[in-house]
């Protein structure tokens, strides 16, 4: 597909409600194993293309303010999922079907989930293959991974939800972000009450290099600061979007202006609230 016709499928992803769009050439994925591949889903991937909604700031309000939980897991989570970003991803795919290409959507299934079943031919792995959809958009180009362990774009810091498409068109692909959106304040871990900051590591991604927290996720599991167990597997990492951890961490970037988004108020204007492992009131 032409340079003028990728434009042209971006054009038509962003009427449809898309806030974000990468594309990444299959090459950006040759350093992983075939049980994390495209090719592993479909061979004759050329181009992944990773599509991205915002998951507005209201929607995190209740959270902030300890009063109302549902908004988000609602507007930002599994609607925002199910519903609002998995239209634009089937726009997605029924506009390169339309222009004889074949396209895979993959939704935001957590890549944690094992093996349910024997390889059917020698040499594939086992059903079922799922990707890590954050380290797919680094490679498409969308950002980086923060020091506290999800996506942040330049525009919306952590505050999207992306889905995947896999197809046999040979799309224009993005460069890799060089935007360094996260400045290593930790402040994720400061505001961290259950301690699950347990150290950190480097990560290359298409040679983007980035530092990361060690996190102990069990702990995260328990959090009653917004974190959310993930509704699909639930050994898998939870949201933590609404997490006092992120949410602390998108008020910084933010007030350091390091992401696009504007507001006329800053996000936290109160104390922040905390509890530990058991419910209690803590402070940090």
């Amino acid at each position: 597909m032409e340079e003028s016709a990728t434009k042209e499928f971006k054009e038509a992803l962003y009427k449809a409600g898309a806030d974000l769009i990468g594309i990444a050439n299959i090459e950006r994925f040759d350093e992983l194993p075939l049980n994390k591949h495209p090719k592993s889903i479909f061979p004759e991937t050329r181009s992944v293309v990773v599509l991205g909604r915002r998951i507005t700031r209201g929607t995190l309000r209740g959270v902030e303010e300890g009063t109302q939980f549902n908004t988000y897991n609602l507007y930002g989570y599994s609607w925002l999922e199910d519903r609002f970003l998995a239209y634009v991803t089937y726009e997605a795919v029924v506009f390169l079907e339309d222009n004889g290409w074949e396209a895979v959507p993959l939704p935001g299934l957590p890549s944690e989930i094992p093996p349910m079943g024997i390889p059917v031919r020698a040499g594939s792995p086992p059903p079922n293959v799922f990707l890590n959809l954050e380290d797919a958009a680094v490679r498409a180009g969308l950002g980086e991974i923060g020091y506290c362990g999800v996506l942040l774009t330049p525009k919306f810091g952590p505050l999207q939800r992306v889905h995947a498409i896999l197809t046999d068109a040979q799309l224009k692909p993005d460069p890799i972000s060089t935007s360094t959106i996260c400045d290593e304040c930790k402040i994720c871990s400061k505001y961290c009450p259950l301690g699950a900051f347990i150290g950190e590591r480097e990560i290359s991604i298409c040679g983007k290099r980035m530092t990361v927290a060690e996190i102990d996720y069990s702990k995260c599991n328990i959090c009653k600061n917004g974190a959310v167990p993930n509704r699909h597997y639930k050994s898998a990492k939870p949201d933590r979007i609404a997490a006092l951890c992120v949410r602390s961490c998108l008020d910084h970037l933010e007030r350091a202006g390091r992401i696009k988004s504007r507001f006329n108020e800053p996000f936290r204007k109160r104390e922040p609230w905390a509890l530990d492992e058991l419910g209690r009131r803590v402070n940090i």
